[in-house]
């Protein structure tokens, strides 16, 4: 009867469980209805009975051993250490301060001073694989109820990005905003162990250049600097980019001293040089009023820089315009 008490006890464990194991449970089953009917049968021949004893002290044995097994519960949840997931991202950004550091004492991005000053020309970014998409996203005026649509995605064999979508110029419904349509692509501002800001350092270089293919639309190409005050948010350095259509692809060069500076979308009239040292982010805005589909792909975006360029800047100031600069 003990016998018969633990092989109860091991089938209602196993119907606990809300998926029992398929191996075990069949297992369990068939040595049961074997031991209920060995338990059925008449009083058999003296030589029979030595095998039958036999048999049911190996039945026991099974029985003891499978119900001794630890049968776990699939309900289980494993256990999740919230201070092991605290200490692994730490040390994840120590080890990236780390890295940083020694990168820095031995020049700038971690190479030698010399081959970076030597430095003609650089790829910052291009479009390869998802990773590359990441570092970029996509904004549009539905952000303030208008109904542009802006996506972006990786172009033929994975070898350029395709930024597409729709742009309409009709003005949301509020009561409020009384313009609208336009799409555009941004980079991601990079950073460092412990989230920190980080910069790109342009300042050897004298012309931004692309590799693009687009639709014969113009778009605003945008730059802003490394800044922490509020009052500089909005404030960026913008430049025409025209697109010829076609299949066929097209360098664009675009010199620094070219791009002018602008303030909630409106060119001031007080122009300011841009410092390329601290450069974060770039920008592709479309906003030429003309609705439907368009296209801009991608291959990369560089910087290097070109002898025949001489210009510092292309704008004029006047003591009227800007004092501080001529005193």
């Amino acid at each position: 009867m003990a016998l018969f008490h633990k092989v109860l006890r091991g089938t209602y464990i196993l119907r606990k469980c809300s998926k029992p194991t398929s191996a075990l449970h069949p297992f369990l089953g068939i040595r049961f209805a074997d031991y209920s009917s060995s338990l059925q049968k008449p009083v058999a021949s003296p030589g029979k009975a030595s095998s039958q004893r036999k048999t049911e002290g190996g039945l026991q044995g099974h029985h003891q051993k499978e119900v001794a097994l630890d049968i776990t519960c699939p309900e289980e949840k494993p256990d999740v250490s919230f201070d092991k997931a605290i200490r692994d991202e730490a040390m994840d950004h120590f080890r990236r301060l780390k890295d940083e550091i020694v990168n820095h004492w031995k020049g700038p991005e971690g190479r030698p001073l010399q081959e970076a000053l030597l430095e003609q020309a650089k790829v910052v970014w291009q479009f390869r694989g998802k990773e590359d998409l990441d570092k970029w996203r996509v904004t549009s005026d539905k952000t303030i109820g208008g109904r542009s649509e802006v996506f972006l995605k990786m172009g033929k064999n994975n070898q350029s990005a395709l930024l597409y979508g729709t742009l309409s110029s009709e003005a949301p419904q509020d009561g409020e905003s009384a313009h609208s349509g336009y799409c555009a692509m941004i980079s991601r501002i990079p950073r460092g162990a412990f989230e920190r800001k980080l910069s790109y350092d342009w300042s050897q270089f004298n012309t931004l250049y692309l590799r693009v293919r687009g639709d014969g639309r113009p778009w605003m190409v945008n730059i802003k600097q490394d800044t922490d005050f509020l009052q500089r948010t909005n404030q960026m350095y913008s430049y025409f980019m025209f697109t010829r259509g076609g299949p066929y692809w097209q360098e664009v060069k675009i010199p620094f001293s070219k791009f002018f500076f602008s303030n909630r979308g409106r060119i001031r009239d007080v122009q300011h040089e841009l410092l390329l040292d601290k450069i974060s982010s770039i920008g592709f805005t479309l906003s030429d009023k003309v609705d439907g589909p368009f296209f801009l792909e991608i291959d990369f975006i560089g910087v290097f820089t070109d002898p025949a360029h001489t210009e510092e800047f292309a704008y004029e100031n006047s003591p009227e315009l800007n004092p501080r600069l001529f005193k």
